[in-house]
């Protein structure tokens, strides 16, 4: 029997390993299991009686994160050619600001243009290392784990900065280490992981091939395929609520059929209020027939940018995601939100009850479709029309997947979107295509995945 350290970077870490039913099998799997955690410790109490250790947080110095920079950088030009999520990463990375940072960004730009191979890359590794090797917080973690003696160092998202101190510390000590590759996007059009580790899990083979491929210095027996715990909480009995109780949580008139548009952040999904108030007016001008309509915001934003539309549409539902800012006093202050139970098993009532869903190509797509629902996909913007290009996302690795599978109604226009809701309110033919999408994007059964993780993580102890 062998000792894990379980690494929690962020509220949604903490939904996916500590609200699932993964402690359950880990704690039969390794003879103690200790969560270092990036959240404040007094959140878990509710949750679990595993031992708990606060992680100071790190900050990045400029030195850091110059380096760090340049590494992710290096990354997006290695692989930018003919991958558009890739090239609209290094575009939206780019700084036209007059501070050190910008001129620095700037720099990091010239100087990666010419040196961006592999090489150069580990180089940019080493010496952000460097820049904290002797820092008073890398100082703590490595006491940390020269007194627990883990056996492995299982890491829950392979990307936020203020992690790669604790990678570090682990390698200095011959630890070994896994990441969890977070979300379906991650590698395909996102930069730079966090740290180089010994082990890696992933949600599907097509993840495992975009892994081999975007970072030649993996081997294939590092790799494990696991499926997600991002969804197992859906097959939880302890989260399910009955019909009767969704209806009326949300006071749903129960002869009516349900779309449920789920919001994207501010960054990325900046036409939601846009899709929102078309599929409104529409109701209110009887050009659908009626319907309730619910609007789910997204947990990583303050909703006030909806408080016009709540206003002008009385009759919309709206869910605000019931999560917790535990901490405000961190770079990444989206990260320090965690998910209430309640607030779980209203999003999985929205799942299961509603008839259809509406986001702008977001990954709650596939939560979804795990529950048989058609999905529609709005994507009004362009590069000519004046509205925020949401269109371009098109382009992406992991989006072409998914229009290539036909397993969702991907509409451009009001009118494009409207009949597609009158046509998924009268008849569904894409179950089929559903169904093979989420076995190419979710490799595991929900019911089996935790088991597959921890058994992955025992066998590399």
């Amino acid at each position: 029997m062998k000792k894990l350290g379980l690494v929690i970077t962020d509220g949604v870490g903490f939904r996916n390993f500590i609200l699932s039913d993964f402690l359950q099998h880990a704690e039969t799997a390794f003879v103690e299991v200790v969560i270092l955690s990036c959240l404040p410790r007094e959140i878990y109490k509710t949750n679990t009686n595993v031992r708990v250790i606060e992680l100071d947080v790190f900050e990045e110095t400029f030195k850091t994160w110059f380096f760090r920079k340049a590494k992710e950088i290096a990354h997006l030009k290695l692989h930018q050619k003919g991958n558009l999520g890739i090239q609209d990463n290094l575009m939206s990375n780019d700084s036209k600001l007059k501070t050190n940072r910008g001129y620095a960004t700037r720099f990091i730009y010239k100087v990666t243009s010419l040196f961006h191979s592999e090489r150069f890359i580990q180089r940019f590794q080493k010496l952000q290392n460097s820049t904290f090797a002797s820092h008073k917080i890398t100082k703590t973690y490595q006491s940390i784990l020269k007194e627990e003696q883990f056996n492995l160092l299982f890491f829950t998202h392979q990307r936020p900065p203020y992690i790669a101190p604790l990678v570090y510390a682990a390698q200095q000590q011959k630890l070994k280490t896994v990441a969890f590759i977070f979300s379906w996007d991650n590698l395909a059009s996102k930069g730079r992981m966090a740290s180089n580790f010994d082990y890696y899990l992933v949600w599907s083979n097509l993840m495992k091939q975009d892994l081999l491929q975007f970072y030649s210095s993996i081997k294939e027996n590092q790799i494990a395929v696991v499926g997600t715990p991002q969804f197992v909480s859906y097959v939880m009995p302890e989260y399910k609520i009955s019909k009767q109780d969704f209806i009326s949580e949300f006071h749903l008139d129960e002869s009516l059929k349900t779309i449920c548009f789920s919001c994207g952040d501010i960054s990325t999904s900046k036409n939601d209020e846009l899709y929102i108030e078309t599929i409104a007016e529409a109701i209110q001008n009887k050009l659908l027939k009626p319907v309730n309509f619910i609007v789910r915001t997204s947990p990583a934003e303050d909703p006030i940018r909806f408080k016009q539309l709540v206003e002008k549409f009385p009759f919309i539902k709206w869910n605000f995601p019931k999560w917790q800012q535990v901490r405000d006093n961190h770079q990444e202050a989206w990260s320090q939100r965690i998910p209430t139970i309640e607030d779980v098993k209203q999003l999985r009532a929205l799942l299961e009850y509603s008839d259809m869903n509406i986001n702008m190509l977001s990954t709650m797509s596939l939560d979804f479709m795990l529950f048989g629902k058609p999905v529609i996909n709005p994507i009004f913007g362009n590069a000519t029309n004046g509205l925020y290009n949401d269109q371009r996302f098109l382009g992406y690795a992991h989006i072409q997947h998914l229009v290539n599978s036909n397993a969702t109604k991907v509409v451009k226009t009001k009118e494009q979107l409207l009949e597609a809701i009158s046509d998924y309110l009268i008849k569904d033919e894409d179950a089929h295509n559903r169904e093979n999408f989420i076995k190419q994007q979710v490799g595991v059964a929900l019911d089996k995945t935790s088991k597959e993780l921890v058994a992955s993580l025992k066998a590399w102890a």
